[in-house]
């Protein structure tokens, strides 16, 4: 097996603030968290709504073998496969919801063009220049809104700032009333007409109490139904709610309800514009082209900061505290050959005997450079890497580890928190020299092991040439003949 380049470096480590879409044909330098990345083509005929592909392959660091679509496509081994890039972004990256929501429209796009039914009519386009139309509409209302706030003056401040709350004078508090519902329907006993707002309304009868929580979190109740809460969004966003004979019309109230109204399970990172325009094109259609508008910056973050910051926590090969004891062990034999050099250099002995302290050097160096790059050179040697921490308990939990990835690659699923997993507490208990001599497992990647190679031989070529330079120091530096 080959070798990179000796010139070859890591990718570089992608903050999500930092992501720029400059090179696509978008709006310029904005970023995908504050601004979405429209199609400038208005009048281009081609206005398929596919994935256009961002080249990852030319991210410095990122050979063509490990690309974002050939992970994606299934064309990798562990641990590089497309779960494992799941599991990364679920305990490491903590936004697997672009990956899980990027993978259902990949799946969609195919469906709704395979699909022959006659209702396809009437799920129209959404063309650019409706999306721009929307846009504007959107910026328009929220600029007047804006104008439209009251000047904060004097006695306008305290004014407004319990405008509409119980402090507000001549208020009448009543209690929240759930999903809208009329204080008038409320119970008897469970209104209150005192305006004191400190006082402790009436206690709710059970009855109540139970008739709300089930009509809250009940799945199977009708009004937690996914009609029910995209129907709440379009409400909320001030949308007329869309045809429901439309084609894929409730799988569409699905991914509204998981990715993008408010509060979502798996909610996007959208701004306030994004998720008015989408869901603005979705009252009008299904069709694949109502997503454009959030699929784009969904696939850059992906390809751009997610992929990148995945291939490089993936040629790490040991956990922290094995890379900690490595740079630790790096350190000390640094040291100790150090002293060994000072201690002959002091004595009696020969001028050749002090290059016996470049076999130290040249071990810790190269440990310690290994190790800052995450690499362990004791399991580089066996080409092993070590089990990660959700994977050691996995398959011990009740459904073990192909119930968990089913679950994270379920498009519709829960959300993507682990907080409550039995195995992190484990983890947490787990005795600290367990960690370092955790279980290992061979890497099967050939790229992986081939970049991990090429990083161990830069390693050893650095701690060649800076301990010879400091043992061409020693061996010229005058004996001291004081033992």
């Amino acid at each position: 097996m080959g070798l990179l380049p000796l010139t070859y470096r890591r990718p570089a480590h992608v903050d999500k603030n930092n992501i720029s879409l400059s090179d696509e044909p978008s709006t310029g330098q904005n970023t995908i968290s504050n601004s979405p990345a429209r199609n400038s083509e208005a009048g281009s005929e081609k206005t398929e709504p596919s994935l256009r592909p961002v080249n990852s392959g030319s991210i410095a660091g990122i050979p063509t073998a490990l690309s974002f679509d050939k992970i994606i496509e299934g064309g990798t081994c562990p641990p590089c496969t497309v779960r494992d890039f799941m599991n990364y972004l679920i305990y490491v990256e903590r936004s697997a919801e672009n990956l899980q929501f990027f993978l259902w429209y990949r799946d969609y796009m195919k469906r709704f063009e395979q699909a022959k039914t006659w209702d396809l009519a009437l799920a129209p386009e959404w063309t650019p220049a409706m999306e721009e139309e929307a846009i504007q509409k959107i910026q328009k209302e929220q600029a007047e809104k804006a104008r439209k706030k009251p000047n904060c003056k004097t006695g306008d401040v305290t004014v407004e700032i319990f405008k509409g709350t119980d402090f507000e004078k001549g208020s009448t508090p009543v209690l929240s009333s759930p999903r809208g519902r009329s204080t008038s329907d409320l119970p008897e006993g469970t209104r209150t007409g005192s305006n004191d707002p400190f006082g402790t309304p009436p206690h709710t009868p059970r009855g109540y109490h139970q008739e709300t929580f089930s009509s809250e979190y009940n799945g199977s109740s009708m009004a937690t139904t996914y009609r029910t809460q995209a129907s709440d969004a379009f409400a909320t966003a001030g949308i007329k709610p869309p045809f429901t004979i439309q084609p894929f019309r409730k799988e569409i109230d699905r991914v509204i309800a998981t990715y993008i109204m408010d509060d979502a399970p798996r909610q996007l990172n959208l701004s306030d514009k994004e998720q008015k325009a989408v869901l603005q094109a979705l009252a009008h259609t299904t069709h694949p082209s109502a997503f454009r508008i959030i699929i784009t910056p969904i696939e850059s973050a992906l390809r751009r900061q997610a992929h990148p910051n995945f291939i490089r926590w993936s040629i790490c090969n040991g956990n922290p505290a094995r890379v900690f004891f490595a740079r630790g062990l790096g350190v000390a034999l640094i040291l100790i050959s150090t002293m060994v050099a000072i201690v002959l250099a002091l004595s009696n002995a020969g001028r050749g005997y002090r290059a016996l302290a470049a076999i130290g050097w040249v071990l810790g160096i190269s440990t310690l450079i290994a190790a800052y790059k995450g690499m362990c050179v004791v399991l580089h040697g066996l080409h092993h890497r070590h089990i990660r921490p959700w994977e050691l308990f996995m398959a011990e939990e009740e459904d073990g580890e192909e119930g968990q990835a089913k679950r994270s690659f379920d498009s519709f699923g829960s959300g993507n928190s682990y907080e409550d997993e039995p195995w992190l507490v484990r983890y947490q208990q787990r005795n600290v020299i367990r960690k370092i001599f955790d279980r290992e497992v061979w890497i099967q990647e050939p790229m992986l092991r081939q970049i991990q190679d090429t990083i161990a031989v830069q390693s050893m070529l650095c701690a060649v040439v800076l301990s010879a330079i400091l043992t061409a120091i020693f061996v010229a530096v005058p004996g001291g003949h004081l033992f």
